[in-house]
């Protein structure tokens, strides 16, 4: 399956049996769209996303981030405390195609450093090295 979505929160790597390691993280998926009275709904949904093959990619699934995710989906289903069923959607992620982001990394906080790349974003870099 292939869908497009926001990140919600920070990527989290976990090492599994050893040295496996799996990044996990959520997608929300919105649907926009009009009754026939013409009011304007919106739904959401959210898909818990694992991706085993490169935990260096974490840095870059920060929350905000849109991303493009084909993989495995699938309903996934347990009962609570209460012996209620619950169900989620699970993806077993391929491949990551990141879109946009924040611009922050989740350990860059200095004010300083979102001062420099909104200055650089906005025109204030260095432009001897473009080619034009």
């Amino acid at each position: 399956m292939l869908f497009t979505g926001r990140i919600t929160a920070n990527a989290e790597v976990r090492t599994i049996k050893g040295d496996k390691q799996v990044t996990n993280f959520t997608v929300a998926l919105n649907q926009r769209y009009k009754t026939k009275a013409g009011e304007k709904k919106e739904k959401t949904a959210y898909v818990n996303c694992s991706y085993w093959v490169n935990p260096g990619l974490a840095v870059y699934l920060t929350k905000g981030a849109i991303v493009e995710i084909s993989g495995w989906v699938e309903a996934q289903t347990w009962k609570n405390r209460e012996g209620k069923v619950q169900a989620d959607l699970g993806c077993a992620v391929d491949t990551v195609k990141l879109f946009g982001s924040n611009g922050v990394k989740p350990n860059d906080t200095s004010k300083e450093k979102k001062a420099e790349k909104k200055a650089v974003a906005a025109g204030g870099g260095d432009d001897d090295d473009l080619p034009f």
